[in-house]
C-alpha cells in the first residue's frame, strides 16, 4: 500500500518512527509528513496566515521512508502532503502513534486524530494509533496491530472512507487481550488553571487538570430518547457494545470508527417534536 503517515508529536518522537519503520519493513510504501515539533491538542487547525514550510529529513526513518518535516499543524501537513508534496494519492492516511490515549472526548481535542480525519474528508480511508500512556515507551505492539489490520484492510476494504480511531494499553504483547470493536465513551477532564507570574511581572496561567475517566450517565431528558433510539434497526446492540474507556482498562485493543459528520442523532428525534407544532420549524415533506 501506498501509505502517508503524520503526527502531532513531531518528527523525532518514537511513536511514529516505529510506525513508519515497521511498515515500510512490510513492504508498504511509506511517506511522513509531519510537524517538525510537537503540536499536540492543536484540533483541527489550519495555518492561514503564515506560510507552511517543509522541508525533507534524513537519517531519522528507515532509509526507504521518504520524510518531510513540516512548520505547521498536524492538519496542515496531511494537507499539504496531499495537496502539492505526494506525486499520487495514498491508499491510506495513518497518524501516530501518539504518546498518551486518544480516547472518548479526547478526539475533539486531539491533533493526532484531526491528521487522520483530514484525510478522511479528502476521501481517503484513515487510521490514527495512540499508545494510551505518556510513560510507557514501547510503541512495537501498536504498530504491529497496525501492520496486522493494514494486512486484513488489504483483503477486505473499508466499505466507505471513515477514521478508525485505534488506542492500544500500554503493557507487553503478551498482556493484550485482544482488539474490539468499542464505541466513544465520554472522558471528562477537572480542569483548573494555575495563576503564575513571570519574571517581569506579569501574569499568566498554565491549564492543568485530571482525568475524569468514563462517564456512563446518559442526561436527564434524554433517557426516552435514546431508548427510542435503541430500537432502531441501525442502532441495535451498539447499547452493549463496550467504551474504548473501559475496554482499555481491560487491556484490551479499541477500534472505534469515527466520522466528521457531528450530526446528533437524539437532537434531530428531540427537535423533530417540534415540527408541526408551535415550534420554528417547518415540515420538510
Amino acid at each position: 500500500m501506498r501509505l502517508l503517515i503524520s503526527n502531532d508529536d513531531g518528527v523525532f518522537a518514537s511513536g511514529i518512527q516505529v510506525l513508519a519503520n515497521t511498515l515500510a519493513a512490510a513492504g508498504h510504501q511509506v511517506t511522513v509528513v509531519c510537524p517538525d515539533q510537537e503540536r499536540s491538542a492543536t484540533g483541527h487547525g489550519l495555518t492561514l496566515h503564515d506560510p507552511i514550510r517543509a522541508e525533507a529529513v534524513e537519517g531519522i526513518f528507515d532509509p526507504s521512508v521518504s520524510a518531510w518535516a513540516c512548520s505547521g499543524t498536524p492538519a496542515d501537513c496531511v494537507k499539504l502532503a496531499l495537496g502539492a508534496l505526494l506525486e499520487a494519492p495514498p491508499d491510506m492516511v495513518l497518524s501516530g502513534i501518539n504518546h498518551g490515549a486518544n480516547l472518548g472526548t479526547d478526539v475533539l481535542y486531539s491533533g493526532t486524530v484531526s491528521a487522520a480525519m483530514e484525510g478522511v474528508i479528502e476521501g481517503i480511508p484513515a487510521i490514527a494509533l495512540s499508545l494510551t500512556s505518556f510513560a510507557y515507551q514501547n510503541f512495537q505492539p501498536a504498530a504491529d496491530f497496525a501492520q496486522s489490520l493494514l494486512e486484513t484492510l488489504g483483503h477486505h476494504p473499508l466499505p466507505m472512507p471513515m477514521l478508525l480511531n485505534i488506542n492500544v494499553p500500554p503493557v507487553a504483547s503478551d498482556g493484550i487481550k485482544g482488539a474490539v470493536l468499542a464505541r466513544q465513551g465520554v472522558r471528562r477532564y477537572f480542569d483548573m488553571f494555575e495563576k503564575r507570574v513571570d519574571p517581569r511581572g506579569k501574569t499568566y496561567y498554565w491549564l492543568a487538570g485530571e482525568v475524569l475517566e468514563d462517564v456512563e450517565d446518559i442526561p436527564d431528558g434524554y433517557q426516552a430518547l435514546a431508548q427510542h433510539l435503541q430500537q432502531l434497526p441501525y442502532f441495535q446492540g451498539l447499547q452493549n457494545m463496550p467504551t474504548d474507556v473501559r475496554a482499555i482498562r481491560e487491556h484490551w485493543i479499541t477500534v472505534t470508527p469515527l466520522q466528521y459528520n457531528l450530526t446528533s442523532s437524539l437532537g434531530l428525534i428531540a427537535l423533530q417534536q417540534w415540527q408541526g407544532n408551535a415550534g420554528p420549524f417547518t415540515s420538510s415533506s
